[in-house]
């Protein structure tokens, strides 16, 4: 009795969150369009159900035909067949392509939503915080959603289909079926349109042991589709790092990872190999039995004499319409690795749990208090900067930057430089104290491995503002400025430049994006430690001509940028304490 109980919770849960993911599309700005769709498409599938009733009857007339040798109405038949036809191809086919407009409609509504959740807030970056990261939040978003919404269309209608045959032909069935009449000893039985019980019975008893078989393939496709996911996610990672790996040699070592991660895809796959095997001996056999089953069941009374031959096909058909509508469960639950019962599951199992990460990422919210004030400086009070585990790296720091200080950051590697800059861009949620930022500025933050999107050249300086108004005189001064002239003429070049551009090159291309977004307040972290000491004092000092009013915040290690800032702030590991001092007085 205990697993009944424990079962419920999670399907109330299961059905709430795949109503939220169903509702909104219908309630939100896509409603008209979306109702209007949904809406013709069920008309276009009642019309469908219509004329497969219409073809029952016909085939009782056709096949009477054929039995009487009435050419005449054998031909009249041919003709009305036709036109039938017609009609119910054009249905057909609008049918199902307003449920591939359906589908894409659905499909970027639930995408757009996802990915303004996915990005709104940093939740991208705060998902690696949570106790249970998110994997592939990408597949999720691409993969996932593109299943859903396939299952999401295709399934509740198939099923609204079966229901509709159902009640649509069961009266034909218990109608031209008639009775059946045995006795058990001396006790005559009459069972009333016994075919509809026969059919019944037959779909109930297929769905139970479809359950029974199949159920173990909801856990073996969720962990299918985690392990393709992450298989990707390897090969991607190495293409990003095709450079590092092919200097370190490292293709052993990447070939031990990849084939590991494909390991688990093998698993799964054999594990889903042998589920699927089961069922497909089960559906397979219960298929070709469907197709005997009612002229078995109907013989008797058609070599009686009791039915004719065209209402003997008619019992058939009408039969398999029941039957098949009444077997939706069998015929839908396994299907392949996207679509049925089983695989939508799984899928919607981990856009729940992928929504559910993300709200989690709300709960970790920053113990540092940020305010903005109209005073011209960032204030630090009582700061303390943490670890995702605990671990205490910079302890009460007191400090204030005013506008225009240049500041050299320094300490040794791991001593939370960088985690500095991540609480002071509002972006770190472990720890406390104070920050009080000064309103209306512009800020920019220039890491060591430069983000540069893929794009025209043109758009990655530019980034992340809008290169409309920097005309290509403007663009290409600039790169010769930081010495990096050479890629003046590409400046409409679409390209993967962090593939295209050495590291180097990468940094001199952030310096001149700084030179023309103009922040008031520049973090630099470690942004020029690919370049050569010449190159590097080059950086600084242009920094220094174009910004003069910018303050600058460096993290360096060469003594050389010393002489570009006018105050350091030395952080000490060793006591997690940071102290502020005059560059001018070392």
């Amino acid at each position: 009795m205990t697993e009944p109980n424990r079962a419920m919770p999670h399907q109330t849960t299961f059905m709430r969150k795949l109503w939220a993911l169903m509702w909104p599309f219908f309630s939100g700005d896509q409603r008209l369009a979306a109702r209007i769709l949904l809406a013709v498409i069920v008309v276009l599938t009642l019309a469908s159900v219509g004329f497969d009733v219409v073809f029952n009857f016909w085939y009782k007339d056709f096949y009477n035909s054929l039995q009487n040798k009435n050419e005449p109405e054998f031909w009249y038949q041919i003709r009305k067949f036709s036109i039938l036809a017609l009609f119910y191809i054009l249905i057909n086919v609008y049918n199902y392509y307003l449920k591939q407009a359906l589908h894409i409609r659905w499909r970027k509504w639930l995408t757009d939503r996802l990915l303004a959740r996915w990005l709104s807030d940093q939740t991208y970056y705060r998902l690696q915080f949570t106790a249970e990261p998110t994997d592939n939040p990408e597949q999720r978003i691409e993969q996932d959603v593109y299943f859903f919404a396939i299952n999401v269309i295709d399934l509740p209608l198939g099923m609204m289909n079966a229901i509709v045959s159902f009640c649509s032909f069961v009266t034909v069935l218990w109608t031209i079926s008639g009775p059946i009449s045995f006795a058990i000893g001396a006790q005559p039985i009459t069972i009333p349109g016994y075919m509809v019980w026969v059919a019944v019975l037959y779909a109930v008893v297929g769905s139970g042991l479809t359950y029974l078989i199949g159920r173990p393939l909801i856990a073996t496709n969720f962990g299918l589709q985690k392990s393709n996911a992450t298989f990707r996610f390897g090969m991607a990672r190495l293409r990003e790092n095709a450079e590092s790996v092919a200097f370190y040699r490292g293709e052993p070592s990447e070939t031990k990872e990849l084939d590991s991660l494909f390991g688990r895809i093998w698993m799964f796959w054999l594990d889903y190999m042998r589920q699927q095997r089961r069922l497909n001996w089960f559906l397979n056999g219960y298929a070709q039995i469907a197709l005997i089953f009612p002229f078995v069941v109907a013989a008797p009374r058609y070599f009686t004499g009791v039915i004719e031959l065209g209402v003997l096909m008619q019992i058939v058909s009408a039969f398999g319409q029941v039957q098949n509508a009444l077997s939706w469960f069998v015929n839908n639950f396994g299907g392949d690795t996207e679509r049925g019962l089983a695989p939508w599951k799984a899928t919607i199992d981990r856009l729940t749990s992928f929504g559910d990460a993300m709200d989690s990422t709300k709960e970790l919210r920053p113990g540092i208090a940020t305010t903005k004030s109209r005073a011209a400086e960032l204030a630090v009070e009582n700061l303390d900067l943490a670890l995702p585990d605990g671990r205490t790296l910079i302890r009460d720091l007191t400090a204030d930057f005013k506008s225009g200080d240049k500041v050299l950051i320094s300490g040794p590697s791991g001593a939370g430089k960088t985690t500095l800059f991540r609480a002071l861009a509002g972006i770190w949620p472990f720890g406390h104290g104070r920050l009080r930022m000064p309103s209306n500025t512009r800020a920019l933050f220039l890491p060591q491995r430069p983000y540069l999107p893929i794009g025209t050249l043109r758009d990655t300086l530019a980034y992340p503002g809008d290169a409309d108004g920097l005309d290509d005189q403007t663009l290409q001064a600039v790169l010769t400025d930081v010495n990096i002239g050479h890629l003046s003429n590409r400046l409409d070049e679409e390209a993967n430049w962090s593939h295209e551009l050495s590291m180097g090159e990468q940094q001199r291309l952030a310096i001149a994006r700084a030179l023309l977004l103009k922040p008031d307040w520049l973090y630099l972290d470690e942004a020029t430690s690919a370049l050569d000491a010449v190159n590097e004092q080059r950086m600084y000092k242009l920094l220094a001509e174009r910004l003069p009013d910018a303050t600058v915040l460096s993290i360096a290690h060469r003594p050389e940028v010393a002489r570009y800032h006018d105050r350091r702030l030395e952080i000490d590991p060793a006591t997690t304490s940071a102290s502020v001092s005059a560059i001018a007085a070392e």
